[in-house]
């Protein structure tokens, strides 16, 4: 094992804790794990980054239903049309991208090139979400609550096509969604929406298991690791300050973002 391979591993740590402490963020390490530390293609990188993401927030979502944290009735509603989506987009969406798209002058942008620069983008939304996020406390709620179903959904199924694309769970897209439109607490909030990554997600890959070969035995190994990472962050949840971490954690994504930009440009 190189010393690509052991930051790869540890990146499968701290997507997992990540996901664990502030409930949405680890998916987007990743994909540039999986490409710039062991040289996959994008493609298989966001079909694998899919069942990680998928399998270590079902565990997640299951920790915060032992404590009630999960709105069962908001995430069947959001995650029917994001899966059908993202289903969609992996099984005929993806592979139907040709792999030579145009060129500019002698810059040829490849299917490769656009997939990392369309993820980078949607971590410049997602960064630029965590650093300036302001959630209303629970007391702050409003006492008559009105659920905006229909928005709900709708915003479930643009979700699932970039899911389906980025192969990012889209946490920080959901939990504002799950904040504003169907009025729930942060933390519930945080529980729904690892529910909704987890099914999200997982029936994506399934896209991905009829047109591409999978390497179970490594696939199998980093969630395993990223697992461990989600229960020790939601230990470390009670402990230390969310709000703090998701802004740190903010900044860092928009220097990754920035550093994906300029790698698959220049």
């Amino acid at each position: 094992m190189d010393g690509s391979e052991i930051l790869a591993y540890l990146g499968a740590l701290v997507v997992g804790l990540v996901l664990g402490l502030i409930g949405g963020g680890g998916s987007i390490l990743t994909v540039p794990i999986l490409v710039y530390l062991l040289g996959l293609n994008p493609v298989i990188a966001t079909a694998y980054s899919l069942f990680v993401v998928g399998v270590t927030s079902a565990i997640g979502a299951f920790q915060n239903l032992r404590k009630k944290l999960v709105d069962i009735k908001t995430a069947i509603i959001f995650s029917i049309p994001a899966f059908m989506a993202v289903y969609v987009t992996r099984r005929w969406l993806v592979p139907a991208i040709p792999d030579e798209l145009f060129s500019i002058n002698s810059f040829l942008v490849s299917k490769d090139i656009f997939i990392m620069i369309f993820f980078a983008i949607i971590m410049l939304l997602a960064s630029i979400s965590m650093i300036f996020s302001r959630h209303k406390a629970e007391n702050e709620l409003p006492k008559i609550i009105t659920y905006n179903y229909p928005m709900i959904a709708i915003e479930g199924f643009g979700v699932g096509i970039l899911t389906g694309i980025v192969g990012a769970g889209g946490g920080f897209l959901i939990i504002p969604a799950l904040v504003l439109l169907a009025k729930l607490p942060m933390k519930k909030a945080v529980g729904t929406s690892l529910l909704i990554i987890a099914v999200k997600s997982l029936i994506g890959f399934l896209g991905d298991v009829q047109t591409l070969t999978i390497d179970w035995k490594f696939l199998l190994t980093f969630t395993s690791i990223s697992i461990l990472g989600i229960l020790f962050g939601i230990y470390l949840s009670k402990l230390i300050s969310g709000k703090k971490l998701k802004k740190g954690f903010g900044w860092f994504t928009l220097i990754m973002a920035i550093y994906i930009i300029f790698k698959e440009l220049l």
